[in-house]
């Protein structure tokens, strides 16, 4: 596989994630996180950005799911895009779709946060203390209850590829802070080396040039 003709397309922190286990010489292109917040938005500068950037490219690897379905139609109108045929990024992070389903069966109301998330600031628990400066406490304090009404577990993601020291004090504190049960899971990068290295099989979606990604792939 010729690494200099594909292209790696991800958010800051799914790349920052993985970037030890992305072949040397592959490019990236690395969207806002930020994104994630409208999948309107999302789905345009996906468009945008591989209308753009994906020009001297054979193959767009996508390190996006579903993503509240931001990815459906997009169109790969001069390259082929390879996309995991995941919900989320969290199945990225767990290694596979499957294991996030059993993890979702047996362990319901769980908030999954890595290092990357709480190095970005991308969490409510970031959110509630701009609440706070904003709102004040006693508003701050209900807000944050809404938001994590159907959660009572903060469970700490690690991939092995960074030092865990200072995420894991910050989850374990926030997770007693907010009254929720504080674990600290093994990730996986497998389902990011297939999705760079192959074998690109029924885990993957294979879009060819000038097809577009449908629902219907990911069932």
């Amino acid at each position: 596989m010729d690494d200099s003709k594909i292209l790696f397309m991800a958010c800051a922190i799914v790349v920052e994630e993985f970037r030890s286990v992305l072949p040397e010489k592959m490019p990236c292109h690395v969207l806002d996180f930020r994104l994630h917040m409208s999948p309107d938005k999302l789905h345009q500068t996906l468009q945008e950005s591989i209308n753009t950037e994906a020009v001297n490219y054979d193959t767009v690897i996508l390190g996006y799911g579903l993503c509240a379905q931001a990815v459906i139609g997009i169109q790969a109108s001069c390259c082929r895009l390879i996309v995991p045929k995941v919900d989320d990024c969290i199945a990225l992070f767990l290694g596979s779709r499957s294991d996030y389903k059993d993890r979702h069966r047996s362990h319901p109301g769980t908030y999954y946060l890595t290092n990357g998330w709480i190095r970005k600031g991308d969490t409510p628990f970031s959110e509630y203390e701009h609440a706070v400066q904003k709102y004040g406490k006693e508003r701050a304090d209900r807000i944050i209850k809404i938001m994590l009404a159907n959660y009572n577990q903060l469970t700490l993601i690690d991939n092995g590829v960074h030092d865990m020291g200072e995420s894991r004090d910050y989850a374990r504190r926030t997770a007693e802070r907010f009254g929720l049960k504080f674990e600290e899971l093994k990730g996986s990068s497998r389902m990011l080396i297939k999705l760079v290295n192959g074998p690109w099989d029924d885990e993957v979606v294979v879009i060819e040039k000038g097809e577009s990604i449908q629902f219907e792939h990911f069932l």
